[in-house]
C-alpha cells in the first residue's frame, strides 16, 4: 500500500491527476457559455422555403432578413418594431406580449425570383453580416492557445521532473514512502537467510527500542549492505525489516539519483536524507547501490554528476546522527566495485550476505511460493529442493510457476510432481523442441556422444549420477543432454573429484572418436569447459606439477564495462603462461587417453544403450540402471542416488 509522503507533491493525489482535464472541460464550457449569452435568441418557427415563399405572399412576413446560414421572417417591419419596442420602454405595452411579434426561420435556396418576389410584395429584406464579439474572439484567440501551452509545459515538467513536480524541482527525491509503519512483509515471508535474519535482529531491536542502546551510549551501524547474487531476496529481506520493526520505508533505486543535468543526484540525496530525518524513526533503502557507488579509482573517465551524487551521500551518512533513528539499508550484487570510502567504518559498516539457500532453505522457499498453488497430494517439495542446488529464490518461484502453467496446458486442475520435473528440466536445458528435423547421421552421432557423457559418468568414481539421457533438441542450438544430479551441496571439491568432471566432459567427444573414427563440433561446450578446469588447476588451485601449492594471480581488468569486455591482466610472466597452456593441454590429453581406454573396454555396452537412446530418444534413470545391470549380469554397481539438483548443461 503507498501513502502520501510528508512532501504534498510526492505523490499525486486524484485531484492533481485529473486538473488539467478539468481544466480542459471548463474552458469549452465558458466559451459555450457565453456564446449562448452573447448571441440573445428569440423563438423561432422552422418551415421549409416553398412555405416561407407563400407567407410572403399573404403578408404574414414583412421583413426578411439574410444571413449566409438562413433567412428569418418577421412580421413587422423596422418601423414597426421600434414603435412596439418604444411602447414597451413606456409601459404602455410588453414587448413578450404581442401576438403580431412573429418569426420565421428557412435554409436560403439559390432562387433568382426570390427577390422579385420580395419587391413585387414590398417587404423589407436586407443582409447581416456575422457578428464579432469582442469577448469571445478574446478567449478563443488569447486564453484557449495560452492554456493549452501551460496544459503541454505541465505536461512535460512532471515527466521531466517526476510526477507531481515542475520544471524546477528537479533536486527533489524520487523515493516512495512504502506502507508508513507495515510494509506487509515479515521475517515469516522471507526463507532461506536465517543467518541474514539473525544479523538484522539488532538493527530491528535498535528501531523498536532505541532508548536501550542511547542509555549506555551504544551507536547502532548507520548503514547495512545486503550483498548477494541476484534473485537472492536482498529487497525482501529490506522490506521485511522494516515489517518487524514497524517503522516509515523509503525506497528508492541507486539510477534515480542520476539525471541529465549535473547536481541534480546530490540534491535529491539532501532532499532524501531531509524527509527521513522527520519520519525517523525509519529505513531508507537504497537498491542496485552500485548504481551511484561505484569506484572513483576504477572509473574510465569522468562523470561529474555521479561523483558529486557519491560525496553528496559520503557526506549525509557522516553527518547525520545515528541515535536519530535513520537506518540505512542499501543492496548490490557487484561490492567490488564499489568505493572504499563507502565501506569504512561509520558507512555501510555492517555487510550481510544474502547466500544462495541450501537444502533446508529451498524446500522453505518452494512452501512460501507454492501456498497459492494447488498441489497434487503426490507432490514431494523436499525432493524438489534436492534436485535445485544453486537455484536462488527467484529461481524457485519461476520453477513452481512454470509447473503450475504446464499443468493448466494439460488440463490438470492441480499440479503433479511430473509437472516439477518438466519444469525443471523446461528451465535448465531449455524448451524442448521435438519438431526440429534431424538427419539419420547427426542423430546417431548425437545418441553416442550423449551415451558417451553417462557411460563415463557411470563408470568414473565420484562422478554425479546420471537422472537422463536424451537426444531431444532443447534450448538455442543443443541437439540432446545428459543430465547429472549430484546428491549434495558442495562447497569444496577435491583434485580427483575435478578430473572426474573432466573425464565426463571428454566422454562424449571419446565416444564420436570410437565409433565414427571421426570427431564433431558437438563438443565444444564441453571442451571449453574442461579446457577452464585445467587451467584453474594450474593458475588458481596449485595443482600442478611445477607451480604445486603456487598461486598464479590473474585479475580481470575493465569491470565496468561488463564481463564480455573485460581484459584478463596476468601477474605472471610469458614462460610461467607458456607452462600453463602446455600443462593444461597435457592434462586434457591424458584425461581423454583414459576416457577413450574405459568405453573401448566397454563398446558392447556404448552401442546397445545408443541404439536404444535411438529407438525411445529419452532414458531415464531406471531404464540407463536396468540397462546397465542386465549387460553386466548384475556384476556392476550403479553409482549415485535418486537425490537431484540443478544438473549439467546441455552438451
Amino acid at each position: 500500500m503507498l501513502v502520501k509522503d510528508p512532501n504534498k507533491s510526492r505523490l499525486p493525489s486524484p485531484l492533481n491527476r485529473s486538473f488539467s482535464l478539468w481544466g480542459v472541460a471548463a474552458a469549452v464550457l465558458l466559451v459555450l457559455a457565453l456564446n449562448f449569452l452573447l448571441i440573445p435568441k428569440q423563438p423561432v418557427m422552422m418551415v421549409d422555403f416553398s412555405a416561407f415563399k407563400k407567407l410572403i405572399m399573404d403578408g404574414s412576413i414583412k421583413r426578411v432578413e439574410m444571413t449566409p446560414s438562413a433567412y428569418y421572417g418577421f412580421a413587422l417591419t423596422k418601423e414597426q418594431q421600434d414603435a412596439l419596442r418604444q411602447q414597451a420602454q413606456q409601459g404602455r405595452v410588453t414587448q413578450t406580449g404581442s401576438a403580431t411579434v412573429k418569426e420565421y426561420q428557412t435554409a436560403p435556396v439559390q432562387d433568382p425570383g426570390f427577390v422579385v418576389l420580395l419587391d413585387s410584395k414590398e417587404v423589407e429584406y436586407y443582409e447581416v453580416l456575422p457578428q464579432n464579439h469582442p469577448i469571445l474572439g478574446f478567449l478563443v484567440s488569447w486564453i484557449l492557445p495560452l492554456g493549452a501551452m501551460f496544459l503541454i509545459w505541465r505536461f512535460l515538467s512532471r515527466r521531466m521532473g517526476g510526477l507531481g513536480r515542475g520544471v524546477m524541482s528537479f533536486g527533489q527525491n524520487k523515493s516512495l514512502l512504502v506502507a508508513e509503519g507495515n510494509t506487509g512483509v515479515s521475517f515469516n515471508d522471507v526463507a532461506g537467510a536465517e543467518e541474514a535474519k539473525a544479523e538484522l535482529v539488532e538493527v530491528i531491536d535498535f528501531l523498536k527500542h532505541p532508548a536501550r542502546y542511547t542509555a549506555i551510549g551504544g551507536k547502532i551501524p548507520k548503514g547495512v549492505l545486503l550483498v548477494g547474487a541476484p534473485g537472492t531476496g536482498k529487497t525482501l529481506m529490506a522490506r521485511a525489516v522494516a515489517g518487524e520493526a514497524g517503522v516509515a520505508f523509503f525506497k528508492i533505486s541507486g539510477s534515480e539519483f542520476v539525471e541529465m543535468f549535473v547536481g541534480v543526484g546530490a540534491a535529491r540525496v539532501r532532499d532524501l536524507f531531509q524527509q527521513a530525518r522527520g519520519k525517523a524513526p525509519c529505513i531508507i533503502f537504497i537498491d542496485e547501490l552500485d548504481a551511484i557507488g561505484k569506484s572513483r579509482a576504477q572509473a574510465l573517465s569522468a562523470n561529474d554528476e555521479r561523483e558529486q551524487t557519491l560525496n553528496q551521500l559520503l557526506v549525509e551518512m557522516d553527518g547525520f546522527d545515528s541515535r536519530t533513528g535513520v537506518i540505512i539499508l542499501a543492496a548490490t550484487n557487484r561490492p567490488e566495485v564499489l568505493d572504499p570510502a563507502l565501506l569504512r567504518p561509520g558507512r555501510f559498516d555492517r555487510q550481510v550476505l544474502m547466500d544462495k539457500p541450501d537444502l533446508n532453505g529451498r524446500e522453505a522457499i518452494l512452501r512460501i511460493h507454492s501456498q497459492e498453488v494447488r498441489l497434487n497430494d503426490s507432490v514431494n517439495l523436499r525432493d524438489v529442493a534436492r534436485r535445485t542446488p544453486g537455484f536462488v529464490g527467484a529461481d524457485l518461484a519461476n520453477l513452481v510457476n512454470e509447473a503450475a502453467l504446464l499443468a493448466v496446458r494439460a488440463g490438470r486442475e492441480r499440479v503433479t510432481q511430473p509437472d516439477f520435473d518438466s519444469a525443471f528440466e523446461r528451465l535448465v536445458a531449455g524448451l524442448e523442441k521435438r519438431n526440429r528435423l534431424i538427419n539419420a547421421k547427426e542423430r546417431k552421432i548425437v545418441a553416442y556422444h550423449e551415451t558417451g557423457h553417462a557411460l563415463v559418468a557411470h563408470m568414473t568414481p565420484g562422478a554425479d549420477s546420471v537422472e537422463k539421457i536424451s537426444i531431444v533438441p532443447r534450448g538455442f542450438g543443443a541437439l540432446g543432454y545428459t543430465m547429472q544430479l549430484p546428491t549434495e551441496d558442495r562447497f569444496l571439491m577435491t583434485e580427483g573429484e575435478l578430473n572426474t568432471r573432466i573425464d565426463v566432459l571428454l566422454g562424449g567427444r571419446a565416444a564420436e572418436q570410437l565409433v565414427f573414427h571421426e570427431v564433431s563440433t558437438g563438443a565444444t561446450n564441453d571442451l571449453d569447459k574442461a579446457g577452464d578446469i585445467a587451467r584453474r588447476m594450474i593458475t588458481d588451485f596449485g595443482m600442478s606439477e611445477k607451480f604445486r601449492n603456487t598461486f598464479l594471480p590473474a585479475r580481470r581488468q575493465g569491470q565496468l564495462l561488463g564481463d564480455a569486455n573485460a581484459i584478463t591482466l596476468r601477474e605472471y610472466s610469458e614462460a610461467t603462461q607458456q607452462y600453463v597452456d602446455e600443462e593444461s593441454a597435457r592434462i586434457i590429453n591424458g584425461r581423454y587417453d583414459k576416457v577413450a581406454e574405459m568405453l573401448r573396454r566397454h563398446e558392447g555396452l556404448l552401442h546397445e544403450i545408443a541404439e536404444k537412446l535411438l529407438e525411445i530418444e529419452v532414458l531415464e534413470k531406471a531404464q540407463f540402471k536396468a540397462m546397465i545391470e542386465k549387460f553386466s549380469d548384475g556384476k556392476t554397481a550403479v553409482a549415485g542416488t535418486t537425490e537431484t539438483s540443478k544438473g549439467q548443461p546441455p552438451h
